[in-house]
């Protein structure tokens, strides 16, 4: 049986590190990744909004726990499911290596 572990924060990932980082991993253009980007994370608060369930392999499954109306918005609470490191596709493949 696995134990809660109380997790310190790091610093906040932002919209245009975000990009950055899509960039780098995927060498794809900022020009390209910025609007492709911009657009899924609309798309995703759009979702959340409506109280929908995130599956998305391999952020994880995220799930809206708690709404709430505030004076400038919403507050939602979500709660979030990862899969460990272990279970992604790329490590289970076992012919990826051998084609190689």
């Amino acid at each position: 049986m696995s134990e809660t572990v109380d997790v310190v924060a790091g610093p906040e990932l932002k919209k245009p590190e975000l990009i950055d980082l899509v960039v780098e991993r995927s060498g794809i253009k900022k020009r390209f990744a910025k609007p492709t980007i911009e657009a899924a994370l609309a798309v995703l608060g759009e979702a959340l909004a409506e109280g929908r369930t995130l599956n998305l392999k391999p952020m994880g499954k995220a799930k809206v726990q708690k709404s709430k109306e505030i004076a400038r918005g919403r507050v939602l609470s979500l709660r979030m499911r990862q899969q460990n490191a272990a279970g992604t596709e790329s490590d289970s493949d076992p012919l990826a290596e051998a084609a190689e």
